[in-house]
């Protein structure tokens, strides 16, 4: 088997297992699920060096917020240990966290069994992941604020010449947000090549197609202009997308736009364009046809 082949099957149970957990719950995340699956999948599989998880495989419930005397209390546990020569990976869209929970399980870091605790009092397993969810490392805030935060700590280790470098995962709509483009600045000028950020660009957001509430195009140059390395690849090729991690981007960070279909493997959910952002079924019968459907997913 090829790591494309089973990276495949992986980002197909990814798509899977959301779409039963949003019957289910008559709601979730997702066309994020159906746009992200390839990249979440490559990252975990085949450019991202992770250790091995070093946290339980059903999620611990809710012990505090990380602090002086709760200090080792994050998800970041799920991604492994954090050593000098170990990639680390922070998810600043963390409305995909059920695509992520989904990836851990996939990659055999989390148990099934935690998607029982999703969403519900007092587990860490939230719908909109923070610090304490599994496979996370701080909070996206109100969006846009993780790449600061990685940032800071990629430079953090560019300092102590450590090889690990920091993976982000964002989504297009962070870019309407002014601090994104500050941190961009930011981690171009201080030459902080050790951030690669992977973009889920699926022209979706809450109130419907990106370019009709506020247009970022043409992000890529945008992006060249404030002094980033950028590659512009389709999001479900996975040849491209690992492909991209390894450009050289000596002193630049390295963004790679990552163009995908918020349908993809699911062409049920073009009857609800375009308004894709978060699927809850309008009647039983809706859900019903979307459960036939997961019949032969």
């Amino acid at each position: 088997m090829t790591w494309q082949t089973e990276t495949q099957r992986i980002a197909h149970n990814i798509r899977r297992r959301v779409l039963e957990h949003t019957i289910k719950s008559n709601g979730g995340y997702l066309s994020q699920a159906c746009s992200s699956a390839e990249t979440l999948a490559v990252l975990y599989t085949n450019v991202m060096k992770l250790n091995p998880s070093a946290a339980p495989m059903i999620p611990p419930p809710f012990s505090g917020v990380p602090s002086k005397i709760n200090p080792r209390y994050t998800g970041a546990a799920y991604n492994g240990a954090h050593t000098p020569d170990a990639d680390r990976f922070f998810l600043s869209a963390v409305h995909y966290a059920l695509p992520l929970y989904s990836t851990l399980i996939e990659t055999e870091r989390m148990s099934p069994d935690g998607l029982a605790q999703f969403n519900q009092d007092g587990s860490t397993v939230e719908m909109i992941g923070a610090e304490h969810s599994p496979g996370l490392e701080v909070t996206g805030g109100s969006l846009g604020q993780t790449i600061s935060q990685a940032g800071g700590i990629a430079l953090a280790r560019k300092l102590k010449n450590e090889s690990g470098r920091a993976f982000v995962f964002m989504s297009d709509g962070e870019f309407q947000s002014g601090q994104t483009w500050e941190a961009i600045q930011a981690l171009a000028f201080y030459k902080i090549d050790n951030v690669i950020i992977y973009v889920d660009v699926n022209g979706q957001q809450c109130d419907g197609k990106m370019t009709d509430v506020m247009n970022i195009e043409p992000l890529r140059a945008r992006l060249e202009s404030f002094g980033a390395c950028v590659a512009q690849v389709d999001g479900h090729d996975l040849d491209a997308l690992a492909a991209s991690a390894v450009i050289a981007h000596n002193d630049q960070p390295l963004v790679v736009l990552a163009y995908t279909d918020p349908a993809k493997g699911m062409p049920i959910l073009n009857s609800r364009k375009p308004k894709l952002h978060y699927v809850r079924f309008k009647d039983e019968n809706e859900k019903k046809i979307f459960a036939e459907f997961l019949k032969n997913f």
